[in-house]
This record gives structure tokens, C-alpha cells and sequence, in this order.
């Protein structure tokens, strides 16, 4: 049980988190954006006349290409309605300047 309380002590002060109950939500935003962007995966994938009778080199990286700005949208929604959206959004800025989406000075 000590080994758990380090792991989320390290991880609460890598992300600048101050509460156990900040982190507990965090954990809940990331979960229901997860699996809310599962479940909107095949109907948006649909949309643009792509499903799993596809061949599978074409459905699996559409999947993934068109459900990840989908996920990265959810993610600061679920954020904002779990009054975390300072957290979430300084994690998507981080993470679109680590995909060179966004210059480091912004």
C-alpha cells in the first residue's frame, strides 16, 4: 500500500495536482473521455463511408486519425464540466507542442 501512496504522491506533484480528490477526478475525465470516444468512433468513422467490411489497413488508421481531435475536443469538455479545466487545458497545449501543432511560445 506504501508503494501506491508514492506512485500518486509523484504523479500529484508531476502535474501540480493538490488534492487526492483533484486526482480522482482527473482519473474520471480521462476514463469517461476514453470511453466516450470509443463509443463515438464507429458512427463518426461512418460518416465518411468507412466501416469495419473496410479493409482493415484503411478502417484502423482512419479510426484513429478521425477519433483523435475527437478525443482531444472531449477531453476539455469533460474537463470544463468536471471543473478541471485549467489541468485539461495545459495538457492539450502541452501535448499539441509535442506534436508540433502549436509553437512553444503560446
Amino acid at each position: 500500500m506504501h508503494k501506491n501512496n508514492s506512485y500518486f504522491q509523484r504523479l500529484k506533484t508531476k502535474w501540480g495536482v493538490t488534492s487526492n480528490l483533484q486526482l480522482a477526478l482527473i482519473f474520471i475525465v480521462f476514463a469517461i473521455t476514453g470511453s466516450s470516444a470509443a463509443k463515438l468512433a464507429s458512427p463518426v468513422v461512418h460518416l465518411f463511408g468507412i466501416d469495419n467490411s473496410s479493409a482493415p489497413w484503411v478502417y484502423w488508421p482512419a479510426r484513429i486519425l478521425l477519433i483523435f481531435p475527437l478525443y482531444q475536443v472531449l477531453l476539455v469538455v469533460f474537463g470544463w464540466l468536471f471543473g478541471q479545466f485549467e489541468f485539461f487545458w495545459n495538457f492539450e497545449k502541452k501535448m499539441l507542442k509535442r506534436l508540433g501543432l502549436m509553437r512553444n511560445d503560446q
